[in-house]
């Protein structure tokens, strides 16, 4: 089990969303990022879809997780490298066109 106390991007209040943790200052829940990254929805795509939720926070949470992991930091911290790898610090592709024209 993670401890999320630690983590300054996760916040939780039994008000909101049930309870569950949520990204600071977001009605997100964290648990929203993992699902999506177990359906291969890479990082970017996921803070385009919840723009509420900043890159930095995704990386914080998935940083956090790694460091708390049973299975060992260096296996999620591979994974975490390979699903967020060329991203700006707006979630965008580095060297993307951030309004999509070609």
């Amino acid at each position: 089990m993670i401890d999320w106390s630690s983590c300054p991007s996760v916040e939780r209040d039994a008000e909101r969303v049930s309870g569950a943790r949520v990204f600071c200052g977001t009605r997100i829940p964290v648990a929203a990022l993992f699902q999506n990254l177990e359906d291969d929805v890479p990082v970017h795509q996921f803070v385009e879809w919840f723009p509420a939720v900043t890159v930095e926070q995704a990386k914080a949470v998935l940083e956090h997780a790694a460091r708390s992991a049973h299975a060992g930091p260096e296996t999620f911290l591979s994974i975490i490298e390979s699903k967020t790898r060329g991203l700006g610090s707006n979630g965008a592709e580095a060297g993307a066109d951030p309004q999509g024209a070609a």
